[in-house]
């Protein structure tokens, strides 16, 4: 396969979540559907393999909605489900951050992820969002380490 972007040592682990961008039906210029997606994954798996490295796909972490009743919900539809089937497909290890990312939102609490977890702040915070941010798909700080620390956890435990 020509033109892989992954550049892997021989016996090292590639990690990777997609999901976000591809699912945006309304952005046409990066939308995948499902069946593309799917081959997107395989793609990726045979060339971290060809290069002597061992893949591990992630299902995409969950954003900031939808909430209803104390719970965050998956907010990706079937795309974390492709993620499943593509691991199971080629038999590849597999880190459901999807599920954990909902688990440990909905422990922390809607409110503390929001102010603390996602990009959501008032004006005058920082100096590069002047008018401040309403951001339920980005982190800051403590939203990327505690995704952080729920990868390395679940990375232990393949």
């Amino acid at each position: 396969m020509a033109g892989s972007i992954y550049t892997f040592e021989k016996g090292r682990s590639g990690n990777d979540q997609f999901g976000h961008n591809d699912a945006a039906v309304d952005k046409t210029e990066r939308y995948v559907n499902i069946e593309g997606y799917k081959e997107f994954l395989r793609l990726y798996v045979n060339q971290t393999r060809e290069k002597g490295a061992t893949p591990i796909l992630l299902t995409p972490v969950n954003r900031n909605y939808p909430w209803k009743d104390g719970k965050l919900s998956n907010v990706h539809g079937e795309y974390p489900n492709a993620v499943k089937e593509i691991a199971k497909e080629l038999n590849v290890k597999l880190i459901d951050l999807t599920q954990l990312s909902i688990d440990a939102f909905t422990a922390k609490g809607q409110e503390y992820v929001t102010n603390n977890y996602f990009m959501n702040f008032d004006k005058g915070l920082y100096q590069a969002y002047p008018d401040g941010q309403k951001d339920n798909t980005h982190f800051q700080k403590a939203g990327a380490q505690a995704v952080a620390q729920l990868v390395f956890n679940a990375m232990k435990g393949l």
